[in-house]
């Protein structure tokens, strides 16, 4: 049925549409006619109006669009329609005797809207134009066969949380492929199909809208909502499509912080030092981001000095810290309160505050062994120099906190005084000195006491201790530094010559004042005057110094004015020099001074020849003798032999000296040099009984007939002592031999 009406209204279109040619013989004769006749042409030809063809059409044969026909045309069969232009001989077809125009196949107007053809009559024999081509448009009439669709779906919107009613979220756009000239095909209208009564959407715009106020992000964040567009205006038959926006709710800060229990506890170690961390509060909020972050402080007085808070690095908790060192002995425990507020806090929104909140906090110290505590964290004691080792120093003391009673023993560490320079008292920690101090040597002493429990070596603790060693005036003053000094030969009285500066090496002070003094009295040959600032100025006097070819030695005597005053003396070299005319040195040499008299330079060189000349005689002299005295010791280191002494007489014993002649032994030479001690043996020959009441008297009675008594050493009493060698041979072969040896007493 549907489709017998489109093919009606494609037929009366058609022939709605159809023109009429009415075409003057005159005017085409004039055409055939003579070339001087006048073409004229008093109208158009064509009475022309737009074909429409109907889109989405598929039927079993070809439509039928509309007719060309021309008033040349009488129904002969003499005329030829032919058609031109998009989509002629495939799209659309035209009988060439009847005009009549068909389209084969389906049109999409959304593809193609219109057709531009070119219609033209000639003649069917000769082909010759009968009317000139015109140009014609085939419309493809819409229908509504396209829903709307969103291109830009699914959407995406964010909007505060707490908005008010109608505050604008986002705007979605839907489009209609129909043609909006024609009809209500491309009419839209927007609804919600999802997402009520949150929201609400613009029926003709499309702007999605808040649709209740006070919408919480805290008990929904994301909200779904579906909208449709209809064409046809929404009627009844039109067609829809939709899409999805997903609404996010942002934070704004419209919730308080809120600890969630009104009481905290927590325990800290009393050795815990500052800094340590107690424990972490956190206030609930809600909110998210910086609406979130929050600040923490202690309200009572008795935890802000102990204690303190601070907030950690996302800005969330509260970090309880250690302000300063605990002590169980003093205090067990602290309470105070602690405050969390909102850092950023919009002004909209304070109807819903305050924000911020309080909750208690109890913190509970507990003991722990301690070392021992000194009564000062550092000591400074003094003590005069030069004082005996034992003077008091000072005292330090430390005491066991959690044992007041405890013992404590006190040491020196060694790396500290490492001179041992000072002693402790193990019991009371008294300090003495165990040396005289210097205090020009060392100001400073910087000793470490270490106080031990004596129940618990390893509870221990330091202390520094310094020491400072009070000056005394032990030290005379003293020039600065050795002054060697000069003067040109023609320097005028009075004249400048050097500035003495003195220095006392005791603290300034105690000898705060030097004074110097030279040489006085008339017979002067130098001034000294004394500046009155630790130097003083040596000058020429008015009377020219007497002429002489050495240096100037000038006294000075320095002294202080400490209690007990030191003084000391010292002297400053003095050389006269023969200057240039600028005042620089030129010579000093002795010729240069101011004596005249002196040696000339060839009466020098000679007394140093004559004195060269007498040291090498010396010199010779010494090595000949030392030669010749070698050349003896060779010969007596070679002379080494035994002399055996023999006699046949019998000795008359030690009272019997006239019974020989002792010279033979006398006459002995040494054969060992004199540092050597020899021992000499006797050996007797038999002897008659009456003759052994003298052992051990030795004479040579064939020898001379009187000598003079010899006396041996026997044990420790002597007279004369042995030989120190043997002596020389005897003519005759005594019966005993002397050997040489240590000066022993002889054995039997």
């Amino acid at each position: 049925m549907w489709g017998l009406v489109r093919l009606l209204l494609a037929w009366l279109g058609g022939w709605g549409c159809m023109g009429r040619l009415a075409a003057p013989a005159r005017a085409w004769a004039g055409s055939r006619g003579s070339p001087g006749a006048a073409l004229l042409r008093t109208r158009r030809s064509w009475v022309w109006n737009q074909f429409f063809v109907i889109e989405e059409y598929a039927g079993p044969e070809p439509v039928l669009i509309g007719k060309l026909h021309s008033d040349v045309d009488r129904g002969e069969g003499r005329t030829k329609y032919l058609l031109t232009g998009e989509g002629a001989g495939t799209v659309f077809v035209i009988d060439e005797a009847t005009g009549n125009i068909h389209v084969t196949k389906s049109l999409d107007r959304e593809e193609k809207a219109q057709y531009v053809l070119l219609a033209q009559a000639v003649d069917r024999a000769s082909n010759r134009p009968l009317e000139p081509p015109s140009e014609f448009i085939i419309k493809v009439q819409d229908i509504n066969d396209n829903p709307p669709i969103f291109p830009l779906g699914p959407y995406h919107a964010t909007v505060p949380e707490m908005s008010n009613v109608g505050t604008s979220v986002i705007q979605v756009t839907a489009h209609d492929a129909d043609d909006p000239s024609y009809g209500n095909s491309a009419k839209l209208v927007y609804t919600v199909l999802d997402g009520l009564p949150f929201f609400s959407v613009d029926p003709q715009t499309g702007v999605v809208r808040t649709a209740i106020p006070n919408m919480d992000r805290e008990t929904q964040e994301e909200f779904l909502v579906v909208i449709q567009a209809k064409d046809m205006g929404g009627h009844m038959g039109g067609l829809s499509g939709s899409t999805t926006v997903t609404v996010t709710l942002s934070d704004v800060n419209d919730n308080p912080p809120k600890f969630p229990q009104s009481l905290y506890q927590f325990s800290v170690v009393e050795t815990a030092g500052p800094g340590t961390l107690v424990g972490r509060l956190r206030a609930q909020d809600p909110d998210l981001g910086d609406n979130a972050l929050m600040a923490y402080s202690i309200l009572d007085g008795e935890g802000s000095e102990a204690f303190s808070i601070s907030t950690d690095s996302q800005g969330r908790d509260g970090l309880l810290t250690i302000r300063k060192p605990l002590d169980f002995e003093t205090r067990r425990s602290y309470s105070f309160r602690v405050e969390a507020t909102n850092t950023l806090i919009d002004p909209a929104y304070l109807r819903r505050g305050p924000f911020k909140d309080v909750a208690s906090v109890r913190v509970a110290v507990q003991d722990a062994p301690e070392p021992p505590a000194f009564t000062q964290a550092a000591y400074h004691l003094a003590v005069p120099e030069n004082k005996a080792p034992g003077t008091l120093v000072g005292q330090v003391s430390a005491a066991d906190l959690d044992s007041p009673a405890s013992p404590i023993r006190y040491s020196i560490l060694p790396h500290s005084d490492p001179e041992r320079c000072f002693s402790i008292e193990p019991e009371d920690g008294i300090i003495r000195t165990a040396v005289p101090l210097d205090r020009e040597a060392r100001v400073w002493h910087n000793l470490t006491v270490l106080a031990t429990e004596l129940d618990s070596s390893a509870q221990a603790s330091r202390v520094q201790v310094a020491i400072q060693t009070l000056d005394e005036n032990d030290n005379a003053p003293q020039l600065a530094e050795p002054y060697d000094t000069f003067v040109c030969d023609s320097a005028p009285p009075g004249q400048l010559i050097q500035v003495i500066r003195a220095l006392d090496r005791d603290e300034v002070g105690n000898s705060s004042r030097v004074s110097l003094q030279g040489p006085l009295g008339p017979d002067a040959n130098f001034t000294v005057r004394d500046n009155r600032d630790g130097s003083a100025s040596l000058l020429l006097p008015s009377r020219p110094a007497p002429p002489r070819q050495a240096p100037y030695l000038v006294p000075i005597e320095l002294w202080d004015w400490g209690q007990p005053a030191l003084s000391s003396t010292a002297t400053v070299t003095v050389s006269v020099c023969r200057c240039r005319p600028d005042g620089s040195v030129a010579s000093c040499w002795p010729e240069a001074q101011l004596s005249p008299a002196g040696l000339s330079t060839g009466a020098l060189l000679a007394i140093v020849t004559c004195v060269g000349t007498l040291l090498a005689l010396v010199v010779l002299f010494v090595a000949l003798r030392r030669q010749k005295q070698e050349a003896l010791m060779v010969l007596e280191e070679e002379d080494v032999r035994e002399n055996i002494i023999t006699y046949d007489d019998e000795g008359g014993g030690e009272e019997d000296t006239e019974a020989f002649d002792i010279s033979a032994l006398q006459t002995t030479t040494p054969a060992c040099r004199p540092t050597t001690r020899c021992k000499c043996t006797a050996t007797r020959a038999a002897a008659p009984p009456a003759a052994r009441s003298a052992p051990w008297a030795l004479a040579a009675r064939r020898a001379a007939p009187r000598a003079r008594p010899s006396r041996w050493t026997t044990g420790g009493r002597s007279s004369a002592r042995w030989p120190s060698c043997t002596g020389s041979r005897s003519p005759r072969a005594p019966e005993r031999a002397l050997r040489c040896g240590s000066p022993h007493r002889p054995s039997e």
